[in-house]
């Protein structure tokens, strides 16, 4: 493979010195880019924009082309996961995901199994073209859902405002959960060393709905599990380490103990303060984040001005990869996040010196 013409991301993960704070966007690649739209109508569908590798190449690339950034991201679903398993993902217009088939009841949990991997084939097709498309021009990040944030969509059979069935099965059911996050979790980690074997450079788990969970219940059915993946992963290609993150959206309370599971960096949604964090876990991890990304509405001044804020708050020293606090919104105005990548890179320099 080439060798990478900028490495920052990777080096800020891995705490080690940078010229600038690199930056790239949870959701880069969507729908606020009017070449994304036009791509995706071209393949007919979302799923034939993730199942095609030279839509889902095509995708990845865009942002770059507009923009600066300090990384690619996959263009992926996380359902695709539960998908392999024999669920059924379909997405229903206006209404987002939903599988055919959910796991609600003792009979198809048992029968439930790890996700073969020759179904997801199309995924690490894609990672492998995209290295090549990208001629090192930036590292290549892989990803994949949480066991728990999947097994809320498994059981709900869609998205959900309250997590019903999820939590009735936890209280009430806790070893039949406690099946599908462990077999759930195999397949994740069989999944994101799979994506690291095509070439991704780094992973993130994305634990969308661990902050759902109370505070005995995050440990348990969502920590416990990215920690076992986090383990299980391969950590190190051709000499060079590949960094973890692990982004749990609603998580600030649980700081410390997700810093404590092995990954090299953990992502916070805007609720919590960046410096405050950085005090919190101290040179144990790396923190990615924070801006709001409804702050994408307000003015390039003003979006300049909080990014200032959030350099200021992490402060000297490298460990910090600069990124949203969730996903760009479709809404969101592409110059406004140029406006905030440019503000990153010109601002961050004085805190690298």
């Amino acid at each position: 493979m080439t060798q990478l013409k900028n490495d920052t991301f990777l080096r800020a993960l891995l705490k080690q010195p940078v010229d600038y704070t690199p930056i790239w966007m949870m959701r880069q690649a969507g729908r606020y880019l009017p070449e994304y739209r036009a791509t995706r109508a071209k393949a007919g569908s979302f799923m034939g924009l993730c199942t095609s590798p030279d839509y889902a190449t095509e995708v990845t690339l865009q942002p770059l082309e507009r923009f600066p950034l300090d990384a690619a991201i996959l263009f992926s679903d996380i359902l695709t996961v539960p998908d392999a398993m024999g669920l059924g993902l379909y997405f229903a217009e206006g209404e987002g995901p939903k599988f055919e088939r959910t796991l609600r009841d003792e009979a198809a949990i048992q029968a439930l199994e790890v996700a073969p991997l020759e179904k997801l084939q199309y995924v690490f097709d894609a990672v492998s073209s995209i290295r090549r498309a990208l001629d090192g021009r930036v590292p290549l990040i892989g990803f994949s859902g949480s066991p728990f944030t999947l097994a809320c969509y498994m059981i709900e059979g869609g998205g959900s405002a309250d997590f019903r069935h999820v939590k009735a099965m936890l209280y009430a059911r806790p070893e039949l959960l406690h099946r599908i996050l462990q077999i759930t979790a195999q397949s994740v980690t069989a999944y994101l060393n799979a994506q690291i074997a095509a070439g991704a450079q780094a992973v993130q788990i994305f634990d969308t709905w661990g902050g759902a969970l109370s505070h005995a219940a995050y440990k348990e059915f969502s920590l416990a599990y990215m920690q076992q993946i986090i383990a299980g992963l391969t950590r190190a290609v051709d000499g060079r380490r590949v960094p973890v993150i692990v982004f749990t959206k609603g998580g600030g309370q649980w700081l410390e103990a997700i810093a404590g599971i092995g990954a090299d960096c953990v992502g916070l949604d805007w609720t919590t303060d960046i410096g405050l964090a950085r005090a919190r876990v101290g040179k144990q991890v790396a923190l990615q984040g924070n801006f709001d990304p409804n702050a994408l509405f307000g003015s390039p001044a003003s979006i300049e001005a909080e990014a200032g804020r959030i350099l200021a708050a992490y402060g000297h020293g490298s460990g910090h990869v600069f990124n949203l606090g969730h996903g760009i919104s479709q809404f969101a105005d592409p110059a406004h996040a140029g406006a905030l990548v440019e503000a990153v890179h010109r601002l961050s320099r004085q805190y690298h010196q």
